[in-house]
Formats: C-alpha cells, structure tokens, sequence
C-alpha cells in the first residue's frame, strides 16, 4: 500500500495478514492506484463484449409463463391433450363482445351475423368455426339456415314479431344463458350484452405444438376493422389481444419511467457530486452496469419480461450508493491532507472491503428468489444476481481507477480540481445526522426495547398481507392516471382495452371465459356406478358454484352429450330409459352398451371433448362466480372432487392461477427466509476473519430485520399485495439495505479500532459516512420511488415498496443501528 498515516482506517484493516480476503482485495488496490489506465481499458473491452449479448435477448409477455411449470397447470395440458378442444384461451379463438343495445332485438341478432359472416369471408382470418346466440335464434327462425349467410337472410327476411318468438326460444337452450348477461330477461325477451365466439385455424409453433400467438394477435388486431365496419358496439377479445398489450405496455412503461429517473438521478448526482466530471463518471458507471447485466442476460439466454423492467431501477440503486460513497470516502481522504494516489488508496483500503460485504449480502438477498418455483421469478433473482458482481467491479474498480486517472490529468492541466468537501462533516447537517448518537448516548436499552416493541407490534399487523395474480396485475387500470396526460405527445402511452373489457366480463356476465373449474375423472369410466358417480359429484354444490332451481351445479360434460342425443333419437332415449334402474335419466347397468352407442353416432365428436376414447377418463367443466375468490374456487373444487367415486382432480385456469398465488406467498417467505440466514451467517463469517468479531455481523443485521418487517407492515397499509413482483420485494430489501448498515457498521470499526471511545467512532461514522448514505437514500429512493409512475399496478406498487424500504433501512441504520453497536461494545467490543 501506498504511505498513509498511522491511525487511518486502512491500518486496523491490514492487521489482519492471514485474511485471503483481504490478500486478494490488496491486489484489486493495487491495480486501481497504480495502473488505473489498464484497469479501464480492460472494463472498456468487457463492456464491448457484454454489448453483444445484448441484440440477443429475447422478450417474453404475458402470465403464461408463470403458470407453465404448475403441476396444476400441467394437468390442464394433460386434459388438453386428450381431449378434443374447444373456445378458449389459447386455442385460436376470438370472443366478440357485444352491447350498448338489446342484443336479442331483430337488430342486434342481424349485427352479431354480420359481424360472425364478415369474419367467416375473410380467407386471412382463417375462420373455423363460430357460435352465437343470434346463430341459435337465426336456426330457430329457420331450422335449414346451416351457414351465416343463410342465417343472416332468415333473419332479414323475418318480421320483429318473429324474431322475438324465436329469441324467447334460444335463450332457453342449454348453454346459451352463459353468452347473455345478467340482466337477461328471457320473457321480453331483452339482454343488454351477449359474447359471441369465433375459432380459427391458427397453425402451432414450438415443440409442443402451442398456438401462434404471433398469428393469432395479427388475426385479432384485423379482426376489430371488420368488426367495426357492422358498425354498433362489438368489441374483438382474446389472447392475441392480451398478447398484445402485455407487449405495448413494456415500451410505454419504460418510457414513461426511465425520463423522469434520469431526471430526478441527475439532480440528486448533481448535489452529491457537485463536479461535473465526478457526475459524468457517475453515470458513465452506471451505464455500464446496466449494460453489463442486460448482455448477461442476452449471453445466458434469460429473457425480458415486464419483471426484468424493475432490474435497471435496483441496478442504479446500488450503483448510485456505491458511486457516492467511493467519491465520498476519497474526498474524505483529500479534505484530510492526502494527495490523490494516496487519498485513494486510504479510501479503497476501506471502501473494497465494505462493498464486497454488502455486494455478498445484496447477492444473497436478491439471488434467493432463484428458490421460487416459478421462473420468472427465479430469472429474476439470477439477473439480479449477476448485475450485484457487475456493480461491484465496476464502482469498486473501475470508477476509482477512473477517476484517480482523471484527477491526475486534470492536476497537470488547466482544468479546475472539483471540491474536495464530502457530504456531512462537521457542519448543522452533520448534527442533524448525529441524532442517532445522541439517542444511544443517553438510553440505548431503553430505546432497543421501545424499538423491539413497536416491531413485534408492526409484524403481527404484516400477517394480514394479501396475495394477488392476475392479468390485470400488468396491464394498466381502466382509467389511466390524470397525470399520464400531462406527459409529452412522445411519451403518452398507446390505447388499452383489455382491463376495461375484463371488468365489463365480471361486471355483466354471471360467468365468463375463466371462470370455469374442470374436474379431471379418471375410471375407468365403463363401470356401471361411473356415471351415477358423476351425476352425485356435482349435486348441492359449494357457494362459488353456480347452481340450478334443483341445486346442481351448472355444467358441460359425458351426462350433457348423453341427454342432448336422447333428445334427438328415440332409440337412443329408449337405450338410456333401459340401463336407468333409478329413473334420473343417468344409466347406471350396462353403461358399456350407453356408450358404444353414443360413440358411434354423429354425436361422437361432442363425446369425445368430454371423454377419451379408451373410456378411461373424463372431464366435467362447471360454472364458478365471477366474482368468487380464487382461493375459494380452489377450496371448494377439492370439495367437488372429493364428492367422486373416482380419481377426481380439480384442474382449469382459476385453479392453476390460485396455485401459481399461494407459490407466490411461499416464494416470498422462503426467499426472505433464506436471505436472513445466509446474510447472517455471512456476515458473522466475513467480520470473524476481518475483524475477529463475529458478533458485529449480529449487529450488523438489527436494523434490516427492522426496516423489512415494516415494510412487510405498510403493505397491507397501503392495500398493496404480494404479486409476482412485490413478493421479490423482502428478499430485496434485505440486499439493497443491508448496504445502509454495512456502511455504518464496517466504518464505526475503522474509528473503534484506531479510537477506542465508542460514542465519539459513532459520531465520527454518522457525520462522515451518514452524509454519504443520506445522498444515497434520497438517490435511489427518488430513482426507484418513480416506477410508482408507471401505468402498471405490479410496477407502480414494486416502485413505491423499493423507495419505502430504501427510507426505512436509512432511517434503521442511522438511528437504530448506533444503540445496538453501543450495546455490543459493552459486552463484545
């Protein structure tokens, strides 16, 4: 090392020779002091290289791929697999969303036709198949009207009087009250909405054969121009749609977002610097952190999601501490006399060591979200990871060398040298950031307790967190922020339906496209209770099932197909009358011979969606509430199945969206859980072999597992949920706090060490290094608090959660943390 006096904090930690950690941060010093031009050029070369993983990242949108590795989610698949599809969510159809009108009057009926005939006409559309109530009304005005235009010309064709027998008619068809609204009246007959449904032939992609999506969003955007052109209010929904916009709002949020960032960083860096160079250091670090992290990403194949939108925001919010400080502490070393290789190797000498603890700690915090079984979530937690290590080389390596480089020069030239001046020192703000000190000197013990109280008190008001997932937990609200249109014209984010239309679905509709539970039977099925198994499964359902006058819950399955063929063939109603030993319609002996009929008539096709061939399982797909909780749903879908005589299993988009919420709630649990034990024990390691106290890494801790538990306190405070962002948002805290403490504590042991009076080591951290985490916090907590911005929920609430917790792990370490090192140097110190 370079010359500096005795009692500077390098000293004390230099005592320590059998430290390979610090052999190995020796020789990082070496190279920062005295070859700071090949350190750079080697960071430069490293950047061009992590550039070029950066044109391979891919994007991905959407919830799918949360769900995709459910074992829930893979039954679904299974059902999918084995039976014939039908509409729905990622089979190639398209929902049209009719209203503002009575869409059972003679021209309602005539403008869902147009509109289904329309479509149906155009060959890039790839039309397979539709289905309506207007079609239901169009073949009851004139049972030969098989094809749309036949159906529009017989409705044409009809009189008002007409019309209206033959609606009164259709809407009392099977099926058909679920595509109504719920202010259906049937006698009128009058329904203020109605869904209609078109498949089409959208080719797979991918090796297991998945829809196009890319096909299938084109599809839907060109199917809303034909769709307008019958004019009236039909609005074209579906996965290509959500697709859609779940794309759009990545762009529109990183736009709205990452402006006034930059704006508010710029004016914090502007004070914290207070030199135009140091500033521009400053950023030019930390883009090269970004760009570090995000060509990882590219090279190792992580994709972008709307969660990797937080990874700049957290990236700069270390990076903002680290820079600060590392410009702080060798103005410190400056304003004490040392010229400028030596005042940066007193201040390396401390600053390697205090960032390598906190980047070890931050690594643990962020990277225990690789735990989760979702993984996106554990995408999130490797990225997050990987770009702690780049931060840390970049501001514990480059930027000092860097900046030692540039100060040489500008020695040399007739360039000014900045101030020297760090932030705090003795001065009324330097009082202000003593007050910790003030309270430990006065009634440490007493205070700790009060401390200790109000946490135990906070963290049993935590237990009442909520957990969400949905599709609108990413998409913007109904109704954009008024501020949004204060932005520039460049800046105004593009236009939304989804969340607008998912409302009117639950709003006017008694059940909507997801709002459906199936039941999974396996059998074998040609047992002669199967049936009369299925039949009981579904009788006096639980409160989130939707149930008929005769409490049976509203399904589609075997028993449906069976009826609907007894109905249209007497032979075949004659067969089920036979093998009825109980006379409620349901065969109950020789149901072998029930279905060797059924499977070989023209209803074959309609069986084979709800059986399999071999006749060894079935599924039944019931009506749930729209507005049901899905933790309800799921309860009471177990119940369902526990009704069977079979192997039931509750599977469906509810089920697996409640399954992919309660991982959620226990990835939040167990990352914040494994980022507490590993931070501690790495912490009580890294101050055994530095310091030969392991009991400051105890310490050390105190006052994070304050901020994290009220934080864990404000978000059921605030209303805001563990989503599939904010459940990350614990385990981060830990990582982004811990260096609030670190800092504290790892310069109050330099002062220990060199000046045994406690009080004056802590006033000496709080004015020196509490100036440094003062312009840090409001930094980042400004940086981070600006995702609050964005147009979506998840991003909004993770924004406002990260500056909370920045301003409550300042306020901990500043204030708690200097009683607890009182305490420790009385019975450890």
């Amino acid at each position: 090392m370079t010359g500096s006096e005795s009692d500077t904090p390098s000293e004390s930690v230099e005592a320590d020779p059998d430290s390979r950690l610090h052999g190995y941060l020796d020789r990082l010093d070496f190279w920062v002091t005295q070859r700071p031009l090949y350190v750079v050029a080697v960071f430069l070369v490293l950047t061009a290289f992590f550039v070029g993983g950066i044109g391979q990242i891919t994007t991905e949108t959407g919830t799918d791929e949360f769900t995709e590795d459910t074992p829930e989610f893979e039954a679904l698949e299974e059902i999918n697999d084995n039976f014939e599809a039908g509409f729905g969510e990622g089979t190639g159809s398209t929902q049209l969303i009719q209203r503002g009108e009575n869409v059972l009057s003679k021209q309602g009926i005539l403008r869902m036709l147009r509109a289904q005939h329309r479509l149906e006409r155009n060959d890039d559309l790839r039309v397979g198949s539709t289905a309506s109530v207007a079609q239901a009304v169009a073949q009851t005005v004139d049972p030969e009207a098989e094809t749309l235009e036949e159906q529009v010309r017989a409705v044409e064709g009809a009189t008002e009087s007409e019309v209206r027998e033959a609606a009164r008619g259709a809407v009392d068809q099977p099926g058909m009250e679920t595509l109504l609204s719920n202010d259906l009246n049937g006698n009128e007959p009058y329904a203020g909405a109605t869904i209609g449904t078109v498949s089409h032939d959208v080719p797979t992609a991918g090796v297991e054969g998945d829809v196009d999506t890319l096909t299938l969003t084109r599809i839907q955007l060109q199917s809303e121009g034909v769709v307008d052109s019958v004019g009236g209010d039909i609005v074209v929904f579906g996965g290509g749609i959500l697709d859609n916009e779940f794309g759009q709002v990545i762009g529109d949020s990183l736009q709205i977002v990452l402006p006034v960032v930059l704006v508010l960083i710029l004016l914090f860096l502007v004070v914290a610097y207070r030199d135009v160079i140091d500033l521009l250091l400053g950023l030019v670090a930390l883009v090269m952190a970004i760009l570090w992290t995000f060509g990882f990403m590219g090279w190792t194949g992580i994709p972008f999601d709307q969660m990797m939108i937080a990874l700049p925001v957290l990236l700069l919010a270390v990076g903002i501490d680290f820079g600060i400080h590392a410009v702080n502490r060798y103005k410190e070393e400056r304003a004490a006399g040392l010229g400028i290789v030596e005042g940066m190797d007193a201040a390396t000498d401390q600053l390697l060591v205090a960032f390598f603890i906190v980047t070890g700690t931050a690594v643990i915090g962020f990277g225990s979200n690789i735990s989760s079984e979702l993984g996106p979530i554990a995408d999130f937690g490797v990225a997050t990871a990987a770009g702690m290590v780049f931060t840390f080389l970049i501001f514990g390596v480059f930027m000092p060398s860097a900046k030692l480089y540039l100060d040489r020069l500008r020695q040399d030239s007739w360039i000014p040298e900045g101030p020297t001046k760090p932030l705090g020192g003795e001065s009324r703000f330097g009082d202000v950031l003593n007050v910790g000190n003030v309270i430990a000197s006065r009634a440490p013990v007493v205070f700790l307790v009060f401390v200790l109280v109000v946490t135990v008190g906070v963290g049993a008001y935590a237990t009442n967190i909520d957990t969400s997932f949905d599709d609108e937990d990413f998409l913007p609200p109904e109704e954009l922020p008024a501020y949004v249109d204060r932005f520039p014209a460049g800046l105004q984010p593009g236009e939304y339906t989804v969340t607008e239309t998912i409302n009117f679905l639950e709003d006017r509709f008694e059940t909507g496209e997801d709002d459906e539970v199936t039941i999974y039977v396996e059998g074998p099925l040609h047992q002669d209770f199967a049936l009369e198994s299925i039949k009981r499964g579904g009788q006096d359902p639980p409160d989130a099932f939707i149930a008929d006058e005769e409490l049976e819950a509203r399904s589609d399955g075997i028993l449906d197909v069976i009826e609907s063929r007894a109905e249209a063939d007497e032979e075949f109603a004659e067969l089920v009358e036979r093998t009825d030993s109980t006379g409620n319609g349901v065969p109950d002996n020789n149901v072998d011979e029930v279905f060797e009929a059924l499977l070989s008539s023209e209803h074959r096709e309609q069986a084979l969606n709800y059986v399999t061939e071999d006749l060894r399982s079935t599924r039944i797909v019931y009506s749930v509430e729209s507005d049901a909780e899905p933790a309800e749903v799921s309860r009471n879908a177990s119940v369902m199945a526990e009704n069977f005589r079979m192997d039931a299993t509750p599977t469906g988009q509810i089920v697996v969206m409640n399954a992919v919420i309660d991982i959620i709630f226990e990835s939040a649990i167990v990352a914040l859980l494994i980022a507490l034990f590993f931070t501690a024990l790495f912490l009580v390691a890294v101050y055994h072999f530095l310091e030969g106290r392991a009991s400051l890494g105890v310490a050390n801790l105190v006052p994070i597992v304050v901020a994290v538990v009220f934080l864990a306190g404000t978000m059921p405070a605030l209303g805001i949920p563990l989503n599939a962002l904010t459940a990350t948002i614990l385990s981060i805290a830990v990582g982004i706090g811990i260096a609030y403490s670190v800092h504290i504590t790892h310069r109050f042991i330099d002062e220990y060490n060199g000046e045994p009076d406690v009080y004056e080591s802590i006033s000496t951290t709080l004015r020196g290094t509490g100036g440094a985490l003062t312009g840090s916090m409001l930094t980042t907590a400004g940086g981070t608090g600006a995702l609050a911005l964005a147009i979506t929920p998840v991003l909004g609430q993770f924004g406002l959660l990260m500056a909370i917790s920045v301003f409550y792990s300042y306020v901990t370490s500043m204030v708690v943390l200097p009683s607890t090192l009182v305490i420790w140097s009385r019975y450890f110190g």
